[in-house]
């Protein structure tokens, strides 16, 4: 049998402060053959990474064949459980990273959009590689380096964030009740929350995690003693109702303002309402929340034109929950816009 035909990169040997590292230029059309992006599957869990920005990424295309272009290192991983598919071969003063060929054995901890489009041009550039980084310690460090960058998804953060947590229910309620109203099958959110990832296909979107995470917060502070897990419990049976009362409105998220951050926001603070007039000891169910709901909620005019068009932001979330309280308390007016 022939030998395996391999890339080899030479390569600095040092350290970024407590993790070995491999420092070394190479060909982008070389860079982006061995290497590729763990961006998360929504559906399946697996992956951390924000989808592809195609504009970023051409943007940046464009700029690399300009005269006087330049970047930073690009920075990857050479996971341990890809071991057998590069080695490092040690030298004097220096060493050589052996990539398989057919094999992308670089994860792109943090150049996905500089990469690519740069499969067919051949400019340098500059790498930084870390050595048996696991998934979860990349996670981490992914995080670090784009917790503040702009246009990465908050969603996708927190998505981080609860693979991260030890104790989710006690760490970070909110983001439990969030989580389960997307991963729980008989929840109307059932894989509805953007997190920023690759898509589950057939499913119109509505809010994203981060929306949701905020929303439950607030069910959270509310509802105290009640556990993260009977939050969680509620909160579904919640939007169940909401569902059932206003299946229009919550099934055509383009139209109607139930399932944007202002109705979510106004919608999170009634569902309190009614579990707090129900006593410390009341176990609400969806048909129970659907009674209260059917009383002024079912009227309402949701769409872009109706009383809670153009509320925006903490302050109109606020006033659009006033609005539906004013509806509760008069519910024979039936509070319509017009």
């Amino acid at each position: 049998m022939g030998q395996e035909r391999s890339t080899v990169l030479s390569c600095v040997a040092g350290r970024s402060i407590d993790r070995p590292v491999l420092l070394g230029f190479a060909s982008s059309r070389v860079l982006y053959r061995h290497s590729f992006a763990d961006v998360l599957d929504e559906a399946s869990g697996t992956g951390y990474q924000r989808r592809l920005n195609a504009r970023h990424s051409l943007d940046f295309r464009r700029y690399v064949q300009d005269a006087g272009s330049t970047t930073i290192p690009l920075t990857f991983n050479l996971r341990d459980d890809a071991i057998g598919r590069w080695r490092i071969v040690e030298g004097h003063g220096s060493c050589s990273l052996v990539l398989q060929e057919g094999e992308r054995s670089l994860s792109q901890v943090d150049c996905q959009h500089r990469l690519g489009h740069l499969a067919d041009i051949d400019v340098e550039l500059p790498f930084m590689c870390f050595v048996g980084l696991s998934e979860r310690e990349e996670m981490v460090v992914f995080g670090i380096i784009n917790g503040k960058a702009k246009g990465l998804s908050n969603s996708l953060l927190d998505f981080h964030d609860a693979q991260l947590c030890a104790d989710l229910a006690t760490e970070k309620p909110e983001l439990l009740v969030a989580l389960h109203l997307k991963n729980e099958p008989s929840s109307p959110w059932y894989n509805r929350l953007d997190l920023g990832g690759v898509r589950v296909s057939g499913l119109d979107r509505c809010a994203s995690l981060r929306t949701m995470q905020k929303a439950s917060r607030i069910l959270v502070r509310r509802l105290k003693p009640r556990s993260a897990e009977e939050v969680a419990r509620l909160s579904r049976e919640f939007w169940i109702a909401v569902a059932t009362v206003m299946p229009e409105a919550f099934s055509k998220p383009r139209r109607s303002l139930v399932t944007k951050g202002v109705g979510v926001y106004a919608l999170t603070e009634i569902a309190a309402d009614i579990v707090a007039e129900g006593g410390v000891d009341a176990r609400m169910d969806a048909r129970s929340f659907a009674v209260a709901l059917a009383e002024f909620a079912a009227d309402l005019d949701w769409t872009n034109s109706g009383p809670l068009a153009g509320l925006g932001g903490e302050g109109g979330a606020k006033k659009a929950a006033e609005i539906l309280r004013s509806s509760r308390r008069r519910p024979a007016l039936r509070l319509v816009h017009g």
